[in-house]
C-alpha cells in the first residue's frame, strides 16, 4: 500500500502521495500525441518540429517517472526524474513554435513586416529557449538537495522567468506581423491564418503554463500548489496535451504542401 515516507529525517519529497491513476493517463495521453507528432513530422519532413516531439518524449519520461514515485515517496531518482522532465518538455515546444513563426513569415514572402529581422528571429527566441532550459534543467536538479532548497527554487524561477520575457516578447512579434499584413497584404499569402492562430494558441497555453509554475515555486514547498496534485495536472499536465493536440491537428507541416516551391526554413538553418 502506497505511503508517504520521509526522504532524510523529517524531510519530505512529497506533500502528498502522487496518483498512480492519474500519472498513467498522462503518460498515455503524451506518448499517444508524441507518436503521432513524430510519424507527421516524419511524413511532411518539418525537421523544425524536433523539439516539439523531444518535448512530447520529456513528458513521457517525466510521467513514467512519476508513476514509480507513488509506491516510493522517499526515493530521490524518480522524484528528480518527474520534476526535471515535467517541468522542461514545454521549453521545447516553445523552440518548435519561434522557428514556425520565421518559416511561416518567409513562406507568405512577408519578411519586411517582421519586428525583427527574419535570419535572426529563429537564433534570437531559441538561443533565449536553450538558455532557459539549461536555467530551468540545473536549478530543478537542486531542488532536493539539502540547504539547496531556495537556491534551487530561485534559479528555477529565473529560468522560467526567462521564458516568460521572451515568450511574451514573440507573441507580440506574431501580432505586430499579422496587423502589418492584414493592412498590406502581400501577393501570396496562402493560408496563413490558419497555421497562425493555432500558434496563438499553442504560445498561450505555454505561457500559462509558465506563469502558473513562476507562482507555484514562488510560493514555496509550503504553499498551496506545490502542497496539492491537483493544480499540477490542471494547469501543466491538461494545458501541454492540449498543446500537443492543437499543433497535431494544424499540423505546420503542412505548410510545406501549401507552399511548394517556396523557400523553406529548416532545423538548420532555424
Amino acid at each position: 500500500m502506497a505511503k508517504l515516507e520521509p526522504y532524510k529525517g523529517d524531510y519530505y519529497l512529497w506533500a502528498y502521495i502522487p496518483s498512480l491513476a492519474a500519472s498513467v493517463i498522462f503518460l498515455i495521453l503524451f506518448f499517444t500525441c508524441t507518436v503521432f507528432h513524430t510519424w507527421k513530422a516524419w511524413k511532411t519532413g518539418a525537421k523544425f518540429c524536433i523539439p516539439f516531439c523531444l518535448g512530447g518524449l520529456f513528458e513521457i519520461i517525466g510521467y513514467g517517472g512519476r508513476t514509480d514515485c507513488t509506491n516510493n515517496t522517499a526515493q530521490l531518482g524518480p522524484y528528480i526524474i518527474q520534476s526535471t522532465f515535467i517541468l522542461l518538455g514545454p521549453v521545447l515546444y516553445a523552440a518548435s513554435v519561434y522557428m514556425f513563426l520565421a518559416r511561416l513569415i518567409r513562406s507568405v514572402n512577408a519578411e519586411k513586416y517582421s519586428l525583427i529581422r527574419i535570419d535572426w528571429m529563429a537564433k534570437t527566441f531559441v538561443t533565449s529557449d536553450i538558455i532557459s532550459f539549461i536555467v530551468q534543467g540545473s536549478g530543478a536538479g537542486m531542488m532536493a538537495m539539502n540547504g539547496m532548497a531556495s537556491t534551487a527554487k530561485g534559479i528555477v524561477i529565473g529560468g522560467l522567468m526567462i521564458q516568460l520575457i521572451m515568450f511574451g516578447f514573440f507573441i507580440v512579434t506574431s501580432i505586430v506581423f499579422e496587423k502589418r499584413i492584414r493592412q498590406a497584404p502581400t501577393a501570396d499569402q496562402a493560408s496563413w491564418q490558419k497555421h497562425l492562430y493555432p500558434l496563438y494558441a499553442v504560445s498561450v497555453l505555454i505561457m500559462v503554463r509558465s506563469i502558473f509554475r513562476v507562482i507555484e515555486y514562488a510560493t514555496g514547498q509550503n504553499g498551496y500548489l506545490l502542497s496539492h496534485e491537483w493544480p499540477m495536472y490542471v494547469f501543466d499536465a491538461v494545458l501541454m496535451w492540449a498543446a500537443m493536440l492543437i499543433w497535431g491537428y494544424w499540423h505546420p507541416g503542412a505548410l510545406r504542401a501549401e507552399k511548394s516551391g517556396v523557400k523553406l526554413l529548416s532545423m538548420r538553418s532555424y
